[in-house]
C-alpha cells in the first residue's frame, strides 16, 4: 500500500471513496456533486486530501482543513473525512492514513490534529489506538438550515 498527497489528477479515483464516504453518512449518492466539491478543493487549495492505493485501485482517502488554534497560536488540521473501501476494512488503510496526516503535523510543527464524528462511528476505537484523547468540552453546532 503506498499513500500519496492527491492532486487534481487524482480526481477520478476519489470521486468514488468520497461517494461512498457521503453515503456513509446517509447521504444520496451524487457523484457528480462530489466531482464538484473536490474540483473546488483542488482550485481553492483549501484541503489537503491523502488517497491509499493497493495495488494501483484508490481503497481509501483522507481529507484535512487547515485551522488555527488561538489559545496556544498555532496552525492545526481538522481530520473532516477518513473513508476506507469496505473490502479494504481491517487491513491497517485507516490508521496509516491517520499516521501520514499526523507526520504532516509534525513536519510543519502544527499543535495536532482535531476530529469530527458520528457518536455511533466505530472508528473511534481506531482513534483511541492511535493516540487520540476524546475533548469533553460541549460543542455547538448551528445550520442555515
Amino acid at each position: 500500500m503506498i499513500i500519496i498527497k492527491a492532486h487534481i489528477d487524482h480526481l477520478e479515483d476519489i470521486i468514488p471513496l468520497f461517494d461512498g464516504y457521503r453515503v456513509f453518512y446517509k447521504q444520496h449518492s451524487d457523484t457528480e456533486g462530489a466531482r464538484q466539491f473536490l474540483i473546488e478543493r483542488f482550485k481553492d487549495k483549501d484541503s489537503i486530501i491523502f488517497i491509499a492505493y493497493s495495488k494501483d485501485k484508490a481503497v481509501g482517502f483522507t481529507q484535512l482543513y487547515p485551522l488555527h488554534s488561538s489559545v496556544s497560536m498555532q496552525p492545526m488540521y481538522l481530520l473532516n473525512d477518513l473513508f476506507v473501501d469496505a473490502n479494504y476494512r481491517g487491513q491497517g488503510v485507516g490508521e496509516a492514513l491517520i499516521e501520514k496526516a499526523k507526520l504532516l503535523c509534525v513536519s510543519e510543527n502544527n499543535k495536532g490534529l482535531a476530529i469530527q464524528t458520528a457518536l455511533d462511528n466505530p472508528a473511534q476505537y481506531l482513534y483511541e489506538r492511535l493516540g487520540f484523547e476524546r475533548d469533553t468540552d460541549l460543542q455547538f453546532f448551528w445550520t442555515t438550515q
